[in-house]
């Protein structure tokens, strides 16, 4: 699969570009704040109806303008596919898949796989589990279409039982058991394609942080979930006392971490920059080659600025990995033409190079 051109019109602080991409890689070279990572969110926005960096569609618009519009041209197993974003100001941003307009976002999920690398993905680490939770279920979503409507269903059921929890008088138990049967329901079939999807994912990971790494770090990955070893329906008669004290239900899938370990310990308590670093860019070039598994070709991989915090060594093995067969189109962004030079003297593929300033592109 891959991404042949993209046209944008007030898109952050892009208000006009029309760009055509090598199949391979390409290049946005610049310093911060000139629009290169405004470029990729813009491909991440097609493949997944929303921005990376921004979880306000509104604010993606360019301060001076009434709209954006973002509309690309891809080949995905051969057939062309043309995708189209717009906005205006105070209304609902429109999807379209060739011309015709998408009923549901949640229906696009999935047709353009893609994966981010960026400074971003700290978060993964030194933040609360619901963000690693963000990660799993958006790697799951975009091959499991069943996985993403359970969820919606699960995230539905699990905010009327919070609401529930908050209202000051007497509330009917059969109202907690309408709800309850849901979150299990839905819950257990989530549960179930987590488990699965961890017995397949965390053996990957392992392997490429240990290429990367040269093999001197033990790591691993561990998901944990309430539903692993109890009666979850039970533990939520149980608990709601508990949870109309505290306002918010305490049992259920939405609780589920994942722990992250470096040498036996918690990665965020032992890892150094260059580890954690490592640590995130394995999780998701592991993400990378179990999707290419999944749809039988490779996802686009997106590159921001990752090679930072990373000694020689650990680059030189990042670079000999995304050089191989099992990677397609790549987009790298970098503020040092002789570091990124040095970068593709080692890929040595077919490439297009941007340079950014203020929002325009030239090649």
């Amino acid at each position: 699969m891959r991404i042949d051109s993209l046209s944008i019109l007030n898109y952050k602080n892009i208000r006009e570009a029309e760009l055509t991409f090598s199949p391979k890689i390409n290049c946005f070279i610049g310093d911060n704040g000139m629009g290169k990572t405004n470029i990729l969110d813009a491909l991440y926005f097609l493949s997944f109806c929303k921005s990376f960096s921004n979880a306000i569609d509104s604010q993606n618009i360019e301060h001076e303008a009434d709209f954006f519009m973002l509309n690309g041209r891809y080949t995905v197993n051969e057939t062309v596919e043309e995708i189209y974003c717009g906005m205006k100001r105070k209304q609902k941003k429109q999807f379209k898949r060739n011309k015709k307009e998408y009923e549901r976002l949640s229906g696009h999920i999935g047709l353009l796989p893609l994966v981010i690398i960026s400074p971003d993905d700290a978060i993964l680490i030194s933040e609360g589990s619901d963000e690693r939770r963000k990660f799993v279920d958006g790697v799951i979503s975009q091959f499991n279409h069943s996985y993403l409507q359970q969820l919606l269903q699960y995230n539905n059921a699990l905010r009327q039982r919070n609401a529930l929890l908050k209202v000051e008088q007497k509330i009917d138990v059969s109202l907690f058991e309408i709800w309850e049967e849901q979150m299990v329901l839905y819950g257990t079939y989530i549960f179930e394609q987590r488990k699965a999807f961890f017995a397949e994912f965390v053996p990957i990971f392992r392997d490429i942080y240990h290429r990367i790494s040269g093999g001197h770090e033990a790591i691993d990955l561990l998901y944990q979930s309430q539903y692993e070893n109890a009666d979850i329906k039970e533990c939520m008669v149980q608990t709601r006392e508990r949870d109309l004290m505290l306002g918010y239900s305490t049992q259920g899938i939405h609780k589920d971490e994942l722990e992250m370990h470096l040498d036996g310990f918690p990665i965020k308590r032992v890892g150094s920059q260059g580890q954690n670093k490592t640590y995130l860019v394995a999780l998701k070039l592991a993400q990378h080659f179990f999707l290419q598994r999944a749809h039988k070709f490779p996802p686009i991989l997106l590159l921001d600025d990752i090679f930072d915090k990373l000694d020689s060594k650990r680059v030189e093995r990042i670079l000999q990995l995304v050089s191989g067969e099992n990677f397609g189109q790549i987009f790298i962004t970098d503020t040092n033409r002789e570091h990124l030079d040095s970068i593709l003297s080692e890929l040595d593929k077919d490439t297009r190079i941007f340079t950014v300033a203020n929002g325009i592109f030239r090649l």
